[in-house]
Formats: structure tokens, sequence, C-alpha cells
């Protein structure tokens, strides 16, 4: 292993250099991806004003500073031959003057000769041993062959502009005006708004009709005044998703794929796998009062927000979730008074009916980007005087006009269709108490009405439906019938918070109630198939849709209890809690139409998606 040899090439790129950098490229308009990188590394660098002398500048500079240097000694040599030259004139006068004898010129002459020979021999031996001493004296600026060098920038003068313009025309002018001419003109301005008006109420039906033709996806709501942020919604969502599916990966992954193994070793029993918790901020401190499944969108889903607490009433939530992004609702409506029940439309997705807590019902179109209902029932037009708890849509009239149905605690079940953009209201039937007529004044006997909680109708016989009432009786009613009932069932001692046919079989319905039971029943037999004790008020039951023995309930004590009456007639094959905190209950339940998982939905506004574990979703033989 020592003498093995690991080759290792060297490269003279740099690892660390960023590949992906994107540059706005100005000349096409667009970010363009940097091929090319710069692959030097630079470990120091040292700016400074220094010079190399071999430089073009450098030898300037030398050639200056040589000339300077040359220039000094030359001065200082001029200065003494100067004055030696006024010695030797002032010498020549003197002889001149002392020229009395031949004989003392001549000597006076040599003399002087010699003298000034002397004189000039010594200014030439200095004038030779000066330049050498100059030289020597030179100053070395920088011993690293470089010159120093300074330079400061011109500084442009400050130049003012000025522009002058001919003033803007101006007009005066005047009016009378009378009480008439402003009568008038507020009249025309009525009108013209009110024509406005007609005109909008106009628009939505034909818009109707082309999306029911082209069909749309309900996940992005194009708005009505597109400005910058909703050029780039489309695309956050996406993104959001995205994110979303990294963030909940391991979950979806059990959503698709995880089968519980332990179920072969547990008999006939199963278990439910907590998945997604759907939790919103401005719903936590309402209750879940309904849960719907879209027919179209397999993965999206309606919940309303209210209380069933009579003290407590506020405004309500409407919220739509998709299970491709838990942690925030594709859609989000609020509402004065608390929602408590909804139901979306089998052949128009897109419309929602929803029922409130002040009697009211409403449609929401999910394709207008509003946040107010479309359609809204009024005290005019006959809304209900108690809260409604329960709508369903029918299928269109005779006219092609929509409308859903809904029961009340008035006791009225109330026919709604939309017929020209209005809601028009019909009484369907008013449920009377039996033997409880009360005494009024002057010895009238008064009829009291019947408080309806719930009620479904039959999937196959159009006329056909049952409501549950809050005297615990069931009621077996006809759309034809308005004054009688076809049939009633003792059915619970305390209020039926839920009735549902069998979506498989045209017989049988269920029943919960407040009195700890849910009861099966043939609707041609007075008393019940099935009865079972959950020890606890039930909230909601839910038939599946996969197999018409398979149904859900959940109780107030936060507990999920899942039937499958063919492997399993007396005891449910799976109980578990789902709400880990005390006081506070589940109130809903529903199973998603194709995926095998169910959400419940409790009173601190929290929705729980589970997954049914193999034994819980056989399919019968």
């Amino acid at each position: 292993e020592l003498k093995k040899e690991v080759t290792r090439f060297l490269t003279a790129d740099n690892p660390h250099t960023p590949r992906d950098i994107v540059r706005f490229s100005f000349k096409e308009r667009a970010y363009k991806l940097v091929d090319d990188m710069d692959q030097t590394v630079i470990h120091f660098t040292l700016n400074g004003y220094l010079v190399h002398k071999d430089s073009d500048e450098g030898r300037r500079q030398s050639i200056r500073s040589s000339i300077e240097s040359e220039k000094a000694p030359a001065e200082e040599e001029e200065a003494p031959v100067e004055a030696s030259a006024e010695a030797t004139e002032e010498e020549e006068t003197k002889d001149e003057e002392t020229t009395e004898d031949a004989e003392a010129e001549e000597e006076g002459e040599g003399e002087e000769v010699a003298e000034t020979a002397e004189a000039a021999e010594a200014a030439e031996a200095e004038e030779a041993e000066e330049p050498p001493a100059k030289v020597s004296e030179k100053k070395i600026a920088n011993q690293f062959n470089f010159i120093e060098r300074g330079s400061t920038t011109y500084q442009n003068p400050l130049r003012e502009k000025g522009l002058q313009t001919d003033p803007a025309p101006f007009e005066t002018f005047s009016d009378n005006v009378n009480q008439w001419y402003i009568y008038d003109t507020y009249m025309e301005e009525l009108e013209r708004l009110e024509k406005a008006k007609e005109k909008e109420k106009a628009k939505p039906v034909a818009v109707k009709k082309e999306d029911t033709k082209t069909g749309r996806k309900l996940s992005y709501v194009e708005p009505l005044h597109s400005d910058s942020l909703s050029k780039v919604a489309k695309a956050a969502k996406i993104a959001e998703r995205m994110v979303n599916l990294n963030t909940f990966d391991d979950i979806a992954q059990d959503f698709k794929y995880f089968e519980d193994a332990s179920d072969e070793f547990r008999g006939q029993k199963g278990t439910l796998l907590p998945l997604w918790k759907f939790q919103y901020e401005k719903t936590k401190k309402l209750a879940v009062t309904a849960i719907s499944w879209n027919p179209k969108y397999k993965d999206l889903f309606a919940v309303g927000y209210g209380s069933y607490d009579f003290l407590k009433q506020g405004h309500g939530m409407l919220l739509l979730y998709s299970l491709k992004n838990p942690s925030f609702p594709e859609y989000s409506f609020s509402s004065e008074s608390g929602i408590m029940c909804l139901d979306f439309h089998t052949d128009h997705p897109h419309l929602l009916a929803v029922g409130f807590y002040d009697g009211n019902v409403a449609i929401y179109n999910l394709r207008k980007a509003s946040s107010q209902p479309s359609y809204k029932s009024s005290a005019k037009s006959g809304k209900h005087t108690e809260p409604v708890w329960q709508v369903k849509w029918q299928k269109d009239d005779m006219d092609n006009n929509s409308n859903f149905f809904s029961v009340s605690s008035d006791g009225r079940i109330v026919s709604w269709t939309l017929v020209k953009n209005e809601l028009v209201h019909m009484d369907v039937i008013k449920l009377s108490a039996d033997e409880t007529t009360m005494q009024g004044p002057e010895g009238l006997q008064l009829q009291t009405l019947g408080s309806g909680t719930s009620f479904d109708f039959h999937k196959k016989i159009d006329y056909l439906f049952l409501v549950g009432t809050e005297e615990g009786k069931i009621y077996k009613c006809s759309k034809s019938y308005s004054s009688q009932f076809l049939d009633v069932f003792d059915a619970h001692h305390m209020a039926v918070d839920s009735v549902s046919w069998n979506p498989f079989h045209l017989k049988v319905f269920i029943s919960c109630s407040s009195d700890w039971t849910v009861k099966i029943w043939d609707h041609t037999i007075k008393t019940p198939i099935f009865v079972y004790d959950l020890g606890s008020a039930v909230g909601d039951i839910a038939w599946s849709s996969y197999s018409s023995t398979v149904f859900a309930a959940v109780t107030i004590d936060g507990q999920a209890h899942v039937f499958d009456l063919n492997i399993n007639k007396l005891e449910p094959l799976c109980t578990q809690l789902v709400v880990t905190r005390k006081k506070n209950k589940t109130t809903h339940i529903q199973f998603n139409p194709v995926y095998p998982i169910i959400l419940v939905g409790d009173e601190q506004g929290l929705i729980t998606c589970l997954k049914l574990s193999p034994n819980l979703r056989k399919m019968p033989k």
C-alpha cells in the first residue's frame, strides 16, 4: 500500500469559482449565464504610487532629475570665475599707476605675471576638484529603482443652467346654478349608477356559460385587475407547493406508499396513521363546523368555521385547503356570522352552498375573485330565523336552474333556487312537534314547530329525504307532500346530530346522536338493525366511499371509531384518540372519495388527516 502510486492532477481551474453566475445583458435585455469565469486567485495586493524606473514615466522623471542636478553645480562654478577676473583688473590698474621707474616696472610686471599665473592655476585646480565632490553628495530617492510620484486631479468648475417657460394659459368663467338644475344632475347620476348595476348583474350569466364549456383549474383565481403581484401569483403558488412538498416529504411518502405491516398480526383490527395537520392562524379560536370534499378535484376540500356555543357567537371563516399545500389555505373567506354547514355542487364544482348561524344561506362562486358570496339570502327573501344546520345541493330543475335545500332549528325545510341571479325560496315542509300544542292567550291553541338538525336526500329516489330533529325523531319525507310525513322513527333520546343514506344500499341509512348511540336502519322497518353505544356523545358519522359496510364516527372525547359490518358487527375495528388536548372535542369526520384517508375536525380549528390501515379498507367480495 505504501508503494502504491496515487496520481493527482493539478489543474489551472479554481474549484471555488462559482459556476452559475447570471448577469443582466443590456444588449439582449435578458439574464444570461456567464460562461468564462476568471480562475486566478489573488493572495496579496498593495496599491502604491511608485513608478518603475524602466517604464516611460520613470525614464522621463530620471532625465528630469539629472538635468536639475547638472544645473546646480554649473551656477556655483560661474561665481568664482567672475571674482578672479575682477581681482586681476584691480591689480592691473594698480600696476599702471606705479609706472614711474622702468626697472621697477619690469620687476613689478614680472611679479604680477607670476602671481596671475599662479591664481589662474589655483582656480583651474579648484574647478577641476569641485564637480566630483558634488556628484558624490547626490541623494538617491529610492534604493529599489522606483520613483515617487504624486498627482492631483482637475476639479471642474460648477455651472448653473436655467430655463424659463411661458406661463400656463388661464381662463375665468362663471355660471349660475338653480335648485332644479342640481336636482336634475343628481337624478341623471342615479340613473347612470342603476344602469351600471344592471349591466354588472347581467354579466355573470354569460361568464358562467363560457366557464362550463371551457372548464378550469381551481388552484388559481385570475383577478380582474392584473397588477404586478398577480403576474407572480401563479409562480409563487407553484414555488410554495414545491417548498411544502420538500418540507412534508416524509408525510407525502407515507400517504402514497406506507402500509401498516402489523395489520397481519392484529387479526381484524386496524389503525389510523396521522398525516397532515391543517391549521390557520385566524381560525384558532373557532370550531370546525363542516367539512366537504370537492367532487372534481380530489385533493381539495372546504372547511367551515363557527361556534356551537350559543354564548360565544362571533365571526365565521370559510377555508379551502389542498393536500398539496397543508401550510396555507388556497382560498379564504370571512363572514360576519359563524358558518354551520356547506356543500359542493356535484356538476358545478366551483359553486359552494353555505349555511350561517344567523339563518342566512349563501352561494360562493370560487371562479370569482371576490371575498363576498355571489348570492346571499336576506330577511326579505325568506331567510331562516334560527341557525341553518345543513345544506344539500339537488339536481337542476326543469329550467336548468341550480337549487339546494336547507334545514334549520325553526322547523322549516326550504328549497333555494337560483333564478336570474337571485335566490328564490320555497318552503318544502314544516316540521310540527307531535302533541305539543302550547296554551296561548285566551285559551288559543298554538302549534309548536319541530327543530330540524340534519337531513339527507336519497341517492337514487330523488323525492325521498330524511330529517333528524332536536327531539330525537327522524322523519321520512317527500318533496311532493308538504303537509304530512311518509314515516316517523323514534330514533334517539337526544338531538339527532347527523343522518345519512348508505351510498350503495338503497334501503339503509345511519343516524347518530348526543345520547352516545349510532344506529343503522332500514327505512321500511321502524326499529334499528344495529345499535352501537360509543360511551360519549357522537358528533358526526360518515359512510365510506369504497365499501357499503364501512363507516366512521367521532365522539366528543376526541376519539375516532371505524366500523366494518362485513368483518365485525359488534365492535369497531379501530378506536383511536385523534385529539390529545383536554377540553377539545372532535366535531366532524369525512371520507375522501378516492384516497384511503379521512379528515377529522375539532373545536380548536384543527383538521387532522388520517390514513386508514389495510384492515380498515377491505373491499367487500
